[in-house]
């Protein structure tokens, strides 16, 4: 499965959770996207490691909150535990978009491709822009 593919399917999933019976408008997508990555932001100011990923597992039974992806590993297969973590919020963001260009058919994967190329061609931090 490519890229765009993926996000018809992502799509799918958003539509058969609710997220589509009234159609957000564009400016409500980027500003939930805005949100996921401001979640990123917190989840790094409290645990500092950007690829660290922790658990909820209330779900399972345990009614605790594990800290670390090794108490996690006797719920591996349970899908009621929620992951959180910088990453996790990233994810969010990205599954967020890919949700949008479902919606629309976008071809993601080939508009991804087109740019990466073009910013191959750009100058040194686009000029020497400070951020």
């Amino acid at each position: 499965m490519n890229l765009t593919e993926f996000s018809k399917e992502v799509h799918r999933n958003a539509v058969n959770h609710g997220w589509w019976e009234t159609e957000p408008t564009f400016g409500e997508i980027i500003a939930l996207c805005h949100s996921e990555l401001s979640e990123a932001l917190q989840e790094y100011r409290a645990w500092a490691d950007l690829d660290r990923v922790y658990y909820d597992l209330s779900g399972c039974g345990d009614r605790t909150l594990e800290k670390c992806a090794d108490c996690y590993q006797g719920h591996i297969k349970c899908a009621k535990a929620k992951p959180y973590g910088p990453a996790v919020e990233l994810a969010d963001c990205i599954l967020r978009i890919l949700d949008i260009c479902g919606r629309y058919d976008i071809d993601i994967e080939t508009v991804l491709m087109k740019k990466h190329e073009h910013n191959k061609t750009r100058s040194y931090r686009h000029g020497e822009k400070r951020l």
